[in-house]
């Protein structure tokens, strides 16, 4: 499958309630709003592409401060249903202009969801290094001198966007799949929660909320006959979820999620990522991962998704 790479830029969108009220209130009927932004080669361009071909009107590469134009034009013309805005550091004064501009989207009944993509430092420099392509902001010095400005830059944005989205272990196919669930336009979904397995041995996921160490479990791998099989197979599943005292921590677990769920949904917030690893992201966590699911689901206004980051890597 195909990679990203440094031009290559990953990402989702989703609906905004609160933007799709007040459109109605002042008749420009329901419609979607996203702003796409985060770190140079961590997947904007791609993610764009996703959008566009999901029917969503796109725009790439516009400065922060024409975004309420951009808003005025298409509310008196074309009216897209679904529009979204790709933003970056190549503005001089991107964090102020964005930060204005989206107070002035607010002041126009308009509230945009933020979308920001971001990759490990390790998976920026192979992305740049395999097009042959300088970070913008790298000037003179070197290729990470470049991304450690731009994670500067970015910090007070990436900690107020609705949604991060790592893109360190994606392919272009599993980015269209994380569109596609954040695209889920159900207005009955007040929560999105995603949960995931992977390898620490790969990163931790940098979008991740809660992290779970599955590694206190033995591992299936140093058993012959189910090292060939991964936490999907039923006698690892078996071997796996048997394990003295997993039943009890699961039950925990639950227990404290669906504790933390009424928090989220109390409070707003819209997307969580509950990473649960192992050391492959094979065997122990893809089972859990899958066990846990099933003991989530049902709660009204929630949507649960499952992910497995590392599985096939090995």
């Amino acid at each position: 499958m195909t990679e990203l790479g440094a031009d290559a830029d990953i990402s989702g969108s989703t609906t905004t309630t609160q933007a799709a009220a007040a459109e109605e209130q002042e008749g420009h009927g329901h419609r979607e709003f996203v702003l796409l932004t985060g770190m140079s080669g961590a997947g904007r361009s791609t993610a764009a592409n996703v959008l566009e071909d999901r029917g969503w009107y796109v725009v790439d590469n516009l400065p922060p401060k024409m975004l309420p134009d951009l808003v005025d034009v298409v509310s008196g013309g074309v009216r897209p249903q679904r529009l979204a805005a790709v933003v970056d550091v190549r503005s001089r004064d991107f964090t102020t202009e964005l930060s204005n501009a989206i107070r002035d989207l607010s002041a126009k009944g308009f509230n945009p969801r933020t979308i920001f993509v971001d990759s490990t430092d390790e998976a920026l420099v192979r992305r740049f290094e395999s097009v042959r392509r300088p970070h913008p902001l790298q000037g003179d010095g070197l290729l990470l001198d470049g991304i450690h400005k731009e994670r500067r830059m970015l910090g007070d944005i990436r900690s107020g966007a609705d949604v991060v989205i790592d893109t360190t272990g994606y392919n272009v196919h599993q980015l269209g799949v994380a569109v596609d669930e954040l695209l889920n336009t159900d207005v009955t979904v007040r929560l999105r929660l995603a949960v995931l397995s992977f390898g620490f041995k790969y990163g931790i996921p940098l979008d991740a909320d809660v992290v779970l160490d599955l590694r206190f479990l033995v591992n299936p791998y140093w058993q012959p006959d189910l090292r060939p099989f991964t936490g999907r197979d039923e006698q690892v599943r078996d071997y796996v979820l048997g394990q003295r005292g997993l039943d009890a921590y699961l039950d925990a677990v639950t227990t404290m999620l669906n504790i933390a769920m009424d928090g989220y949904l109390s409070e707003g917030r819209r997307y969580v990522t509950v990473a649960i690893g192992c050391t492959g992201g094979k065997h122990r966590s893809v089972a859990v991962t899958e066990e846990l699911v099933k003991r989530l689901e049902g709660r009204a206004g929630v949507a649960i998704t499952t992910f497995h980051r590392d599985l096939g890597r090995e």
